[in-house]
């Protein structure tokens, strides 16, 4: 293949597949040709690009001197598609021939391409990236949202308004496939009444491919046109709906493109429906029995749950099920009751309602939690599904969480990395080795470093700030106090992530004047950056939310609380990079693992957290800071009681001293300490190498091999 000349065609090659998104020297080549538009364009580089003509491109990169840069851009990046040396050419050659198929409701890669809205997406999007780092061979499946997840805005009285916004795929790095004959691929998926059809696109993420279905298509009636408008919006009829192109049209799209997964993964209980197309197929294909079939598929099925909260778990109606899944009831050879079974703990129980997560573990042997406290929580929570068993033998392991440490990892901090770490250390993040250098950072070149993401962090939060004012008409000189606002020396505290009630964003709030008598002290301040979502039907998300917005307003932390609207990864990246303190309180054992505070710890940020998800088996005393001793009381107040106690008191007795504790040059050493221990003892075990390599060698690899075998515990 003739390889490009202009820079236009190079970078155009490279914009198009999100590898570059994981490359800081692709990213600092984007913004140099046009800082200002590349940043209103949320880093797109492809519709960048659609605003130069070449000879306008060669002109701007002649001018920045980036012919060099650009050239060695791309041959690492053809280097890097074409390497047959990886971890997963050595460790997961088994699935070259047959892929992992990966399925997801959400995929959170970058901020230009919004199919996500938190957690769960942006754990799938590191995964694929992992996943292509590694050389494992794995596809991904997803829907293509036109609409995305809501962007948010905060009115005059601090309440969430919910903003949609139709994107251009013709502005994204999208490609939709076609057939031999040049027309679009297009797959259907039947209920009882109609048929829904679908066409495929495709996202390159490294090596890895992931396939996004589109209902967006003439071929639909204007009901079904809507079902990837908007990600988790709509009534229970669009949820079941979407879930069944998810899954059936997913397995079917596969199929469609001559891919023969060897494993099915779920990433949670969206995607339960592809096993029983893959039954189907079986049925069909090799005439099987359903039971053999069910066999079969579960043998080769890996389900991931991330859901210790009840509420959490998708669940439908004996009607919905019947008049999406009949057909599909039909050809599995079962009736409406043998049907639901498999979505209920109790088949016989005719009362009970169809759940997800119930269908998932049904249709997969190798099932497992997000964290160790989360593997322990869904034993007992789905212990019912095996009532023969003792809750320690229930077959849900865990492997925990882990966040891709080239996505989160702050450009300048990488330096540090380079000069302390073994060469090409970013191939082998997962080993434990691998960090031991990072003990011989200086502690004036880490806190240089630190201190200079955190004004950057608070460059932008000031600008934030501003435009959020300047939308709401406010006065000059309201925006000239904003342009003034957050101190670059004050101790900086973050919170992000979704404001569901249980994550209890306001604990701190408790004890109000307590806080503000810290926040406020000159000699020692303390503030803080809130941002974050409530789901559009969380009325009680949006009151903790407006509690937030309105106290920020208030005269005694107007200078040292803001809240930042429309948290998106972008924004996940100023702030995991520059923040002193990472800030999480959920109710324990409410959250089943996190991921944020990984970011941070990558950055030399510090934790501050309930001892819950992954924090519960990363604290160590040394590498961080925990809220409460891990008991729970059966009572919630009186635990959210003793947990915003425990807050304020290690706040203001340790966080607060310590980090005010200076030498004759400034610097907090016992901090410093701290964030060096941080790095080296939970930079390896908790980034999404690790767990990717998890995956393959504890479900993939036996999974693959159709082992009889269920998934064991991870230690």
């Amino acid at each position: 293949m003739a390889i490009e000349t202009t820079a236009h065609a190079k970078l155009t090659e490279i914009a198009g597949n999100l590898w570059w998104s994981w490359q800081p020297e692709l990213d600092d080549i984007f913004r140099r040709i046009d800082p200002i538009r590349f940043a209103e364009l949320s880093q797109n580089p492809v519709q960048l690009l659609k605003e130069y003509t070449p000879e306008k491109l060669e002109k701007r990169v002649r001018e920045e001197v980036l012919h060099s840069k650009i050239n060695w851009a791309y041959r690492r990046f053809r280097e890097y598609l074409a390497s047959r040396s990886t971890w997963g050419d050595t460790h997961a050659g088994l699935l070259n021939f047959r892929p992992v198929a990966y399925f997801s409701a959400e995929f959170g890669l970058h901020e230009s391409l919004r199919v996500y809205s938190g957690g769960l997406g942006v754990l799938a999007g590191d995964h694929l990236k992992s996943a292509s780092d590694l050389g494992v061979p794995l596809v991904g499946i997803g829907l293509f949202y036109h609409e995305g997840y809501f962007s948010q805005t905060i009115d005059e009285d601090g309440w969430q308004q919910e903003v949609y916004t139709e994107v251009d795929p013709a502005t994204m790095p999208l490609h939709t496939l076609k057939d031999s004959s040049g027309k679009d691929i297009i797959i259907s998926v039947e209920t009882r009444h109609e048929k829904i059809y679908a066409r495929v696109m495709r996202v390159m993420v490294g090596r890895v491919r992931l396939f996004l279905l589109d209902a967006n298509i003439p071929e639909n009636t204007p009901e079904n046109r809507k079902l990837t408008a908007r990600l988790y919006g709509g009534d229970q009829r669009t949820r079941i709906r979407q879930e069944l192109l998810l899954g059936i049209g997913g397995v079917r799209m596969l199929d469609a493109l001559g891919i023969n997964p060897r494993v099915i993964h779920m990433n949670e209980g969206h995607s339960a429906f592809a096993g029983l197309e893959v039954i189907r197929q079986r049925i069909v294909r090799d005439g099987m029995s359903f039971d053999d079939a069910l066999r079969e598929t579960a043998a080769s099925g890996v389900f991931t749950t991330h859901t210790p909260v009840a509420a959490g778990h998708d669940r439908f109606d004996g009607g919905l099920v019947d008049e999406h899944l009949g057909s599909m009831a039909d050809a599995l050879g079962l009736d409406h009751h043998g049907l639901m079974a498999l979505g209920r703990v109790d088949p016989q129980n005719h009362h009970e309602s169809f759940c997800m997560t119930v269908l998932a573990f049904k249709t997969s042997r190798r099932s497992n939690a997000v964290s160790n406290l989360h593997g322990v929580v869904s034993r007992k929570m789905w212990a019912c599904l095996w009532p023969w068993r003792s809750e320690d033998e229930i077959p849900i392991g865990h492997i925990t969480n882990g966040v891709h440490v080239n996505s989160w990892l702050a450009t300048q901090m990488r330096v540090i990395y380079d000069r302390v770490l073994p060469a090409e250390w970013y191939l082998h993040t997962g080993e434990p080795e691998n960090w031991a250098g990072f003990e011989q950072v200086t502690p004036g070149e880490l806190w240089e470093t630190h201190q200079a993401l955190k004004a950057r962090l608070i460059v932008y939060t000031r600008s934030r700030l501003m435009r959020q004012a300047a939308r709401k008409n406010a006065s000059d000189a309201e925006i000239a106090r904003l342009s003034e606002l957050m101190d670059p020396q004050a101790l900086t505290i973050g919170f992000a992530r979704r404001f569901a009630p249980y994550k209890r964003a306001d604990l701190i709030l408790q004890d109000a004047e307590k806080l503000a008598e810290l926040a406020n002290n000159a000699k020692r301040p303390v503030q803080f950056i809130f941002c974050g979502k409530s789901h559009p039907a969380d009325e009680n998300g949006k009151s903790i939310l407006q509690k937030i917005v309105k106290l920020s307003e208030t005269s005694q932390f107007r200078n040292r609380i803001a809240f930042l609207e429309d948290y998106d990864i972008n924004f996940t990246r100023h702030l995991v990079q520059g923040v002193d303190v990472w800030l999480n309180n959920p109710r324990r054992p409410l959250e089943a693992s996190g991921t944020s505070g990984q970011k941070v710890v990558l950055n030399g940020g510090l934790n501050f957290s309930v001892l819950d998800g992954w924090w519960a088996e990363a604290y160590d005393g040394m590498n961080g800071f925990a809220i409460g001793d891990g008991h729970i009381h059966v009572n919630n107040d009186i635990q959210d009681k003793r947990d915003a106690e425990s807050l304020m008191n290690v706040l203001e007795n340790e966080i607060i001293k310590l980090y005010y504790e200076r030498d004759n040059d400034d610097l907090p050493l016992n901090w410093i300490s701290r964030m060096k221990h941080s790095v080296k003892t939970l930079g390896w075990r908790f980034n999404a190498d690790r767990m990717v390599m998890d995956y393959v060698t504890n479900a993939y690899i036996p999974a693959a091999g159709g082992l009889s075998a269920e998934m064991r515990l991870m230690p």
